[in-house]
């Protein structure tokens, strides 16, 4: 059997299997590029949506390698980023990596021997021996052609000038005219890069400059120089997504309500945020929850998120937390974050990849605990929070995915799973949210089935919530209370207050005392916390994440065998 016929007949096998499987034909990004805005929204080619599911890999510390390669070969790490479900890398370098020819031109081997790091010079000529000898320019064009290889979009962030950890307000990196940072240099290696990468067609956006920040911060320079990075860019590459950050760390980009950049081209402007839970210090912690959650969404719009009703997209480019799941600072705030991002549905990029470094800081082999891999790059450090970010890979709305009309599913972020309906006699139960049931939220507060009478009910303190017809009595209207908006709240027949809860043994949905809506700093509120989220897209029955994650596999095997078939034809 000649290859395109093994590639056919297994296409045809897996639509037997997997009858849904269009879904994933349609992320399938690298065919449909490049990518163009279409108002707040990211588009292929053919103008519809492509949501940035991403995960940022670190090349800008002071070895200038891409993090892991002494742990692991190249491809098997792009094969794994496509595999956890993300459809692309914002790929950090330092200016002088693009600027300073003498250390572009020197080789893996004498950058790592220079820092004395043996042990990763014998690691990498065990798992990538043909990039150990390459240049470091050469070696970062080796990640970006193995991640094109695994079908995997690369955005290109200059993260940084003079290689090193990021970020200090006084490192001499932060604002223009700082030690390290000048305007002039900087415009030139952002050119570089632009013309380097212009034939790599994964390469689909470029974010200016990772995190301005210090003393020297304003408003007027960033008009100034930022314009003309984005022009240079434009100008260089045109295909490419311009990305814009903010000042203060990427937080604030409050000056353009009233000021909008000024720039020759259209249909290429992205603008980026970043949010962590210590962002705020250890307001999670020591607040209560709902009250943090309102106070700081309500900051993050003012401060850059209504540039979506201005209609420019936003890519979250920064967010993670400690993912041994023992900081409690982190872990109230991921539950609110992940709400406002369903909520929106934005574009993201998870931070990071690394289980490890070579060196950070001075210390050989740190540990990442942000880290979606574990130390050594082998498995993943915690496989229940990428199950509850896998929702979230996969765009609930946008251009071209009118695949059924609009309605709302319910989304908890604290399992990353949706209410789902097995049959009306079964209790409502978390589950996929690819499998989720379509509701319609009505003026009047209630949450009907879509296409049925069947309205949501509360039954009980303690007790599944369920479907009735009955949907004029208090006990079918659901309000979003507290200040974060996801506490869902109804009144039982005997005019006590409950809200929508999880079971956390079974994941049955039921009804209790609603908790931690203000003041109570010491209770967690997350299992009471649901979203509700405007959705275009057709249930798929059957797919969970493992299933999902198996059918990604496959169809990056069956797209080089693909390649490879046509390439035996020429």
């Amino acid at each position: 059997m000649g290859r395109l016929s093994w590639f056919l007949l297994s296409i045809l096998s897996l639509q037997v299997l997997y009858p849904n499987i269009n879904m994933f034909f349609n992320q399938q990004p690298v065919m449909a590029l490049p990518l163009y805005t279409d108002s707040r929204w990211i588009v292929n080619e053919g103008g519809q949506r492509v949501k940035l599911a991403c995960v940022n890999w670190v090349t800008h510390l002071e070895v200038l390698v891409a993090e892991g390669l002494s742990k692991k070969p190249v491809d098997l790490i792009s094969e794994q980023i496509l595999d956890l479900g993300f459809n692309c890398v914002r790929l950090t370098w330092p200016l002088f990596l693009a600027t300073n020819d003498t250390l572009a031109s020197m080789t893996v081997r004498q950058s790592f021997g220079n820092l004395g790091l043996i042990e990763s010079i014998a690691g990498l000529q065990a798992n990538n021996p043909s990039i150990i000898d390459l240049t470091l320019i050469n070696a970062y064009k080796a990640v970006v052609s193995s991640l094109a290889d695994n079908n995997v979009m690369v955005i290109l962030d200059n993260h940084i000038s003079k290689p090193g950890w990021c970020c200090s307000s006084f490192d001499g990196n932060g604002f223009f005219g700082d030690q390290y940072f000048n305007p002039d240099l900087w415009l030139k290696g952002l050119t570089r890069m632009a013309t380097m990468f212009k034939a790599n067609k994964n390469v689909v956006g470029m974010s200016l400059r990772n995190e301005l920040r210090g003393p020297k911060q304003n408003v007027n320079d960033w008009y100034r120089y930022m314009q003309k990075g984005a022009e240079a860019v434009h100008s260089a590459n045109p295909d490419v997504l311009v990305i814009l950050s903010g000042l203060s760390y990427d937080k604030d980009l409050s000056f353009l309500l009233t000021r909008p950049v000024n720039l020759t081209f259209t249909g290429k402007l992205v603008f980026e945020l970043h949010w962590y839970g210590f962002s705020d210090g250890e307001a999670w912690k020591t607040g209560n929850p709902n009250q943090v959650c309102g106070q700081v969404v309500n900051n993050t719009m003012r401060r850059g998120g209504f540039l979506l009703d201005q209609g420019f997209p936003i890519f979250v480019s920064e967010f993670g937390v400690d993912q041994r799941g023992t900081n409690v600072n982190d872990n109230r705030y991921v539950n609110c974050f992940l709400g406002w991002a369903a909520e929106l549905d934005l574009d993201w990029a998870l931070w990071t990849l690394a289980g490890s470094y070579y060196l950070r800081e001075g210390v050989v082999g740190l540990e990442e605990v942000y880290g979606v891999l574990n130390w050594n790059w082998c498995e993943t450090r915690n496989s229940s929070f990428l199950q509850r970010i896998s929702a979230l890979q996969y765009p609930f709305q946008g251009p071209g995915l009118a695949e059924t009309s609009r309605h709302q599913i319910i989304f908890h972020p604290a399992t990353g799973l949706c209410v789902l309906r097995k049959s009306l006699f079964e209790p409502l139960k978390l589950g996929p949210c690819t499998e989720s049931e379509s509701w319609s939220y009505t003026p009047q507060n209630i949450l009907t089935l879509k296409g049925t009478y069947f309205c949501l009910q509360a039954d009980g303190l303690g007790q599944p919530a369920k479907l009735g017809i009955t949907c004029t009595q208090p006990n079918a209207r659901w309000e979003a209370v507290s200040d974060s908006k996801m506490h869902l709240s109804s009144k039982l027949n005997n005019g006590s207050t409950v809200c929508l809860d999880v079971d956390s043994a079974t994941n049955i949905v039921v009804t209790n005392t609603c908790k931690c809506l203000s003041r109570d700093n010491m209770c967690d509120p997350g299992s009471q916390w649901f979203k509700l989220v405007g959705s275009t897209r057709q249930r798929v029955s059957g797919v969970g994440m493992k299933s999902s994650l198996r059918i990604r596999s496959i169809l990056n095997v069956l797209g080089k065998n693909l390649l490879g078939s046509f390439g035996s034809l020429l």
